[in-house]
């Protein structure tokens, strides 16, 4: 069980993150292993030749990850990534992003998952990524 509500998740990004504030980042669903994030997109998240930009993807796979880490740890503001590698599969079209989180192991220093994403409505993956965070000590025991 979820030690910290989707609303706890994004209250502690508000504050620890407030550059993320203006995003308008939901999450849909959170269980223990798996979370589903939807980020709404703009202008400023487009690359020329109209597609969302790399670097929104990316953020939003650390992000994601990040906040399903947290959810099983509660508010551990220095967990920090050590490995992200992602794999664009095709052009993501303007419009929300839709992500899905897969926790596979949640250790004492490292966390290791996936992340996958879509563009809303469609039904194949815009890009997938690998990530691992690693964990305080103090927050684990």
């Amino acid at each position: 069980m979820p030690v910290m509500s989707p609303d706890e998740l994004l209250k502690f990004l508000d504050e620890h993150f407030p550059q993320s504030a203006h995003l308008n980042l939901s999450i849909e669903h959170l269980d223990d292993k798996t979370i589903r994030l939807r980020l709404p997109t703009n202008e400023s998240n487009l690359r020329p030749g109209g597609t969302i930009s790399g670097p929104t993807l990316m953020w939003l796979a650390d992000c994601g990850f990040y906040l399903l880490i947290l959810a099983q740890l509660g508010p551990v503001a220095l967990a920090v990534t050590t490995n992200l590698n992602i794999n664009f599969m095709r052009k993501p079209e303007p419009g929300d992003l839709i992500g899905e989180g897969r926790l596979l192991k949640l250790g004492k220093s490292l966390a290791v998952g996936d992340f996958t994403m879509w563009s809303d409505g469609k039904p194949d993956p815009v890009a997938h990524a690998t990530l691992t965070y690693a964990i305080p000590p103090a927050s684990r025991s």
